[in-house]
């Protein structure tokens, strides 16, 4: 990972907090000009440490889909090809390595019932996989 200065970190967590804030409001929270954040900003997508901009939407625009989280556990060695495996679900919206029982945790949204136990059938399927459990999301507390 390239080195990062405090006016980097700074920057990023400005972006994670709002990634729409244009470049003329990120110069004056950081105190330097606006083409030193926009060379700042080429520069951490050059290097792959910003992979992306996003966004955060409602909780309530999902309110319909099924989300479940699913641990894995993966036969020996496996986790790497079991993860570039799962890369390939669009349902599993993340996916986190672990220590204790579990080797990888996924989160997954569906549709419906019947796409998630589809989904579930699959993952099954994948090599490497040796167990899973999956647990329901029935509401969010705390985001």
């Amino acid at each position: 990972m390239p080195n990062l200065d405090p006016i980097d970190h700074q920057l990023i967590a400005l972006l994670r907090h709002n990634a729409r804030l244009p470049a003329v409001k990120l110069a004056a929270e950081l105190g330097v000009s606006r083409a030193t954040v926009q060379n700042r900003m080429d520069r951490l997508v050059r290097l792959g440490v910003i992979r992306g901009f996003t966004i955060d939407v409602s909780p309530g625009i999902d309110a319909d889909k099924i989300r479940a989280f699913m641990s894995i556990q993966v036969d020996g060695k496996k986790a790497l090809s079991v993860a570039r495996d799962l890369r390939g679900f669009p349902e599993i919206i993340a996916l986190h390595s672990t220590n204790g029982r579990w080797d990888l945790i996924a989160e997954i949204r569906t549709e419906s019932l019947e796409s998630f136990n589809q989904l579930l059938n699959e993952v099954r399927l994948v090599e490497g996989v040796a167990a899973t459990e999956t647990n329901l999301l029935l509401d969010s507390l705390i985001r």
